[in-house]
């Protein structure tokens, strides 16, 4: 499986000189990796089913317990159908969609195959930290994808406001990773479903890792992030704001499901964001006149959906988020990439300039109809499955009655948006003049109808689709009853759709008189204004702190990073309970007379007015450090010490000797001398106690101390083990230390010899301009020494 991922990042490094001079022929050929993943898995599918899945494990840092871990079960095969199925089609797709060698077309091919790889990596993780790693490449290619080459401001701002809001919540989501690790003893994602935590760590997990996933899959108050995120070119949508990506935060719920079930308010929490989110960006899709925009916020809106669906811990439950998230990967791609021709052909995407491209785009309308009838829940598509089997696992009274309703309100919105996209994008509109397009190449449509087929195909072979989302299920609640159909009988689930086709139909017929009355009222609250707010605030308090911090003065630097350690470690330092143990006052005799011959010098630097004195007593508690390894055992150490302190005392030297001899000082500067001194003290007691602590909370040697021990003479030929490790043991790190040292020793010589060679031209120059000019010269004197 690392295989597979590793094989998507090394073929993107070669598409970007290909894309620019065959750019079909790149993205063709960054469709094979991911086909040959999808291959791969569907060959391995009837041992996930019967569940006996591949595990992988590639141990990169085995003593310290760190390796790659990965795991194909069913949930991972779902999103894999989508991830490298659709990844494919998307690729193919944007081959013909992009224009032959431009600068889009070399760009977006890389990455787009790399964020395939990524994406890969992160559905099939068995590992906490693994799944964090993939986490943030998404991220970061989504960056990098969404805002192209930044241009343009909005592409820069969107660009950047995906990665704050997805970057932060992904930091936030790693301190609740932590947290679960440590408290179940294993990073592992299947050890942890096996033997769950229990307690307050499990919560504040909890907790931690919804924010990484609510800001993921954009749900409120984070989802502004998202639509704001069109401004990429739509293969880039459909794949990554559609397909694939936001996927993430709902994929990370679901699949954290069975660690989290002693969690009470986890199905609370994520049907209340779920159902808001689904409100909101329902009602928000009725009034956006951006056919990518409409979609982005349906997007945000069926994300809610899955979301609440994602925290149920009930076999109907599980089985409908598994069911969902295939129908919500095949109909939204499908209307991505149909809007994307319709883009291209008809060079807009404003429903109030599109009008008659039912006639003229008759297979774009095919595949676009056959999507929003998935989407909105419509037979035989798999949207009406899921929706039905959503609909059945919050049958009853309480909780789950308040949850149904706003599952039939979002789904009312849904179907209203669907009906509103269709229009917008294909009827003819009174008053609008018919656009004049091109009939749309197969290369272009081809892929959108595979993944409308998809919708069509799941639906009315329901059974096949029972079979890949069941497994998910029996995971979590164990077997259920209950299965995937389009027909159960005259039952509530089925009344429910038909009320939500109902009350859907009717908000489109009355869809154009809401928005009219919906200009009058008071602008509520904005995540978009809210988020650029925070950010504004940010700027003006980053500007305050530099402005007061970094003022062009050393003894403030020292002071704000003397103040940090104090504040940070030195606060924790105090909380500690660790007791000094062995304390010694001294080893050897010599030592006292050593030590008070330091504090004399140091004291004598805080004392001195001369600049040279003070770099000489500095010197001395160099030396008498040095000293102090000596006795202590380490003259090799002490070596190391001395030349250090002879090469900085020359440095010192050199450079003084062109400054004045006594420092200077201000009034200003002698009255904060009592702050500098408690500063400093401060700091010094500090260090002192934490060695203390630090060498009197020492355990016994580790694995690793032990090996050196043993094989440090007989590997070799040492008995000092210091040496041994830095000189054989850790051989290249110190040969690339020695050559980082060798570098920068060549280029200081290189600039003084520079500046050497600057001033003796310089030199020669003046002496032949006083020469040329100095009274009683020939001009024949002057040509022979010009010459």
């Amino acid at each position: 499986m690392l295989a597979l991922v590793v094989a998507h990042l090394l073929v993107s490094f070669v598409l970007p000189g290909l894309a620019g001079r065959h750019t079909r022929i790149a993205f063709g050929v960054a469709a094979l990796p991911p086909a040959a993943a999808l291959a791969w898995v569907l060959s391995h599918s009837g041992a996930v089913l019967s569940g006996a899945g591949p595990v992988e494990v590639v141990n990169w840092a085995g003593t310290l317990g760190l390796g790659f871990a990965f795991r194909l079960d069913s949930l991972a095969l779902v999103m894999t159908l989508l991830v490298s199925g659709i990844g494919a089609l998307v690729l193919l797709y944007a081959g013909w969609y992009f224009e032959r060698g431009s600068d889009e077309a070399r760009r977006s091919a890389p990455l787009l195959l790399a964020f395939a790889g990524v994406m890969l990596g992160l559905v099939l993780a068995d590992d906490l930290l693994t799944l964090y790693v993939f986490w943030e490449l998404t991220t970061i290619c989504s960056f990098l994808l969404v805002g192209q080459s930044g241009l343009t401001r909005e592409s820069r701002r969107s660009s950047l406001q995906a990665l704050l809001v997805t970057a932060l919540g992904g930091l936030v989501m790693l301190l609740g990773f932590i947290v679960l690790g440590e408290a179940g003893g294993s990073y592992r994602i299947s050890e942890l479903a096996a033997n769950p935590p229990t307690g307050a760590p499990l919560s504040v997990a909890a907790g931690l890792i919804l924010i990484g996933a609510l800001t993921k899959s954009a749900q409120l108050p984070f989802h502004n992030w998202l639509p704001a995120a069109m401004v990429a070119p739509t293969p880039i949508s459909t794949y990554l704001h559609a397909a694939s990506m936001v996927k993430a935060g709902v994929f990370l719920i679901a699949r954290l499901t069975p660690v989290l079930t002693g969690v009470a308010f986890l199905p609370a929490v994520t049907a209340v964001f779920g159902i808001a989110t689904m409100i909101v960006a329902g009602w928000r899709a009725l009034r956006e006149n951006d056919l990518k925009l409409l979609l982005a916020y349906g997007t945000v809106s069926q994300l809610g959906f899955m979301t609440v669906l994602a925290g149920s811990d009930s076999y109907t439950g599980a089985l409908a988020v598994a069911t969902m998230l295939l129908a919500h990967g095949t109909f939204k791609a499908t209307l991505f990439l149909a809007t994307g021709m319709v883009d291209h052909q008809a060079g807009t995407r404003d429903i109030r300039e599109l009008s008659g491209l039912a006639g003229r785009l008759p297979w774009v309308t095919t595949v676009s109809v056959v999507a929003a009838m998935s989407m909105a829940g419509l037979p035989p598509m798999v949207g009406f499955v899921a929706k039905e089997t959503a609909f059945e696992a919050f049958l009853g009274g309480g909780a789950d009655a308040a949850v149904e309703i706003g599952l039939i309100l979002g789904s009312m919105l849904t179907v209203a948006y669907s009906a509103r996209m269709l229009w917008g994008a294909f009827a003819v509109k009174p008053g609008v003049r018919r656009n004049e397009v091109e009939p749309t190449p197969a290369a272009l449509w081809t892929p959108a109808a595979v993944t409308a087929l998809g919708s069509l195909a799941l639906g009315v072979g329901y059974p096949l689709t029972d079979a890949l989302t069941s497994g998910y299920a029996e995971r979590i609640a164990g077997h259920g009853e209950y299965h995937l159909g389009l027909w159960h009988g005259f039952n509530p689930p089925l009344a429910f759709s038909a009320l939500t086709l109902l009350g859907g139909l009717v908000l489109f017929a009355f869809n154009t008189r809401l928005n009219s009355k919906r200009e009058l009222l008071p602008v509520g609250l904005s995540a978009q204004r809210g988020y650029e707010r925070v950010m504004g605030t940010l700027e003006r308090v980053a500007v305050g702190v530099t402005g007061r911090i970094q003022v062009g003065s050393l003894p403030t630097y020292l002071a704000v990073i003397l103040l940090t350690v104090l504040v940070v470690p030195g606060a924790v330092l105090l909380l500690r309970d660790t007791p000094v143990e062995n304390l010694r006052w001294w080893d050897r005799a010599l030592q006292l007379p050593l030590a008070l011959v330091i504090l004399i010098a140091a004291a004598g630097v805080t004392r001195t007015r001369k600049r040279m004195t003070a770099v000489m007593l500095v010197g001395v508690v160099g030396y008498g450090i040095g000293g102090m390894f000596v006795l202590g055992g380490g003259p090799d150490l002490a070596l190391t010490q001395f030349l250090v302190e002879t090469l900085t005392l020359v440095a010192f030297v050199l450079v003084l000797r062109r400054l004045p001899a006594r420092f200077t000082e201000t009034e200003s500067s002698r009255g904060v001398r009592v702050p500098k001194v408690l500063l400093s003290v401060g700091g010094g007691a500090f260090v002192g106690f934490a060695s203390l602590i630090f060498s009197s909370a020492r355990d016994n040697a580790s694995e690793v101390s032990v090996q050196y021990l043993e094989n440090a003479e007989e590997g070799t030929s040492a008995t000092n083990v210091v040496n041994a490790i830095i000189v054989d043991f850790r051989a290249f790190d110190t040969v690339g230390e020695i050559s980082v040292l060798a570098v920068t020793a060549t280029g200081v010589a290189s600039l003084v010899l520079t500046a050497r060679s600057s001033r003796r031209r310089r030199h020669a120059r003046s002496r032949r301009d006083i020469a040329a000019t100095a009274p009683g010269t020939s001009s024949g004197e002057r040509g022979s020494e010009g010459s």
